[in-house]
């Protein structure tokens, strides 16, 4: 994955996609140019040398956070000149909104330079008068069964909870449905939700932000700060906490999440997944990105682990197929071994750097 610096490339990476015929979920290799978003598959020992597909720019409409579906809040959507639909999710938030925002500026620079069309840059709210907007409506748009904030479950500290949601997910709503224009502007309409009473703080995080942090400022924009519908207003279900041997094991703050391809155990093959670390406990998760980051497909415990780089010039012990590059191993306390690919020196070099500080 790392090649020679190529000026026509102004991000590259792992995004997952959905399939235009068959709906499902592949990772994808993505090269964004000037003009366009190529895109190709990558099984771990070379990148096909014919593209998969080919997402043209001009004209081309964005919309992020695109919130449809219910277990992937971190797609982007493409809508082309042509009409044609892409769906793209990344590995974080974080890395939804740099890849939004590289393709919507590159989609800019494209326009006519006697005027820029709205309509093909970016699909979102285009006024805001956060004093006219009455928390009553935006809390009975949340209620909403078909287009409200979707209840999902969360783990913090060793509990579970239910029927409650992020921080994040909050933010990314009142986006979505034009409520707002910026995270910030979001940020201070949920706090107005918080303070009034219509939603309240579930778990540690939360709970803690509440009381030491300004009223303006209370309520977080992020993933692991969970919330839920005040008692009083509450017409979705119940929040629950249970305490488990998987939530205890997930319960840690997430330090790292994105996309590696790990050899499988049996079959040897090259698979991109996405991988989670976690601190106190300090754990390493690993999903399938064709389903969901809910429920991992393997993880294990990082304390005792053994984690170093491999030579890239050759085959190490252990490792099949002529791969790229970027290697790193990981023994566990159980000497079980795991071999990883990341796309680029550097995120090897972070990724080790990391797991280090937890084993």
């Amino acid at each position: 994955m790392d090649k020679e610096t190529d000026s026509s490339v102004l991000k590259e990476g792992f995004l997952v996609k959905r399939g235009h015929v068959v709906h499902n979920w592949k990772a994808r290799w993505f090269v964004l140019h000037r003009d366009s978003l190529i895109y190709y598959k990558y099984d771990g020992t070379k990148k096909d040398s014919s593209q998969r597909g080919k997402i043209t720019l001009c004209t081309c409409v964005v919309t992020c956070p695109y919130l449809e579906y219910e277990n992937r809040p971190l797609v982007i959507r493409l809508q082309t000149q042509n009409s044609a639909e892409y769906f793209l999710e990344a590995c974080s938030r974080e890395d939804r909104d740099e890849w939004a925002a590289s393709i919507i500026s590159a989609v800019q620079k494209l326009l006519p330079r006697d005027g820029q069309s709205q309509s093909a840059v970016s699909k979102g709210p285009k006024t805001l008068q956060l004093h006219n907007i009455s928390l009553n409506q935006v809390v009975d748009s949340m209620y909403d069964v078909h287009n409200g904030i979707k209840l999902t479950s969360h783990i913090e500290q060793g509990s579970s909870y239910s029927n409650c949601f992020s921080g994040s997910a909050v933010v990314d709503w009142l986006l979505s449905m034009q409520l707002v224009l910026t995270r910030v502007e979001a940020v201070t309409l949920a706090s107005a939700l918080l303070e009034e009473g219509f939603v309240r703080p579930v778990g540690l995080k939360s709970v803690e932000a509440v009381h030491s942090i300004g009223l303006n400022e209370q309520f977080l924009d992020d993933s692991t700060a969970l919330y839920s519908f005040a008692e009083t207003f509450k017409k979705r279900g119940s929040v629950k906490a249970d305490t488990s041997l998987t939530a205890v094991e997930m319960s840690g703050k997430v330090l790292k999440r994105g996309f590696l391809l790990k050899q499988g155990h049996k079959r040897k093959n090259w698979k991109v997944r996405l991988f989670v670390l976690r601190a106190e406990p300090g754990y390493l998760h690993y999903y399938d990105p064709s389903k969901d980051d809910i429920n991992p497909v393997g993880g294990f415990s990082l304390r005792g682990c053994l984690v170093s780089a491999l030579d890239d010039n050759g085959i190490p012990s252990g490792v099949k197929g002529k791969v790229q590059g970027n290697l790193f191993k990981i023994i566990t306390q159980s000497d079980t071994r795991y071999f990883i690919q990341a796309p680029t020196r550097q995120e090897k070099t972070e990724w080790i750097e990391a797991i280090k500080q937890q084993t």
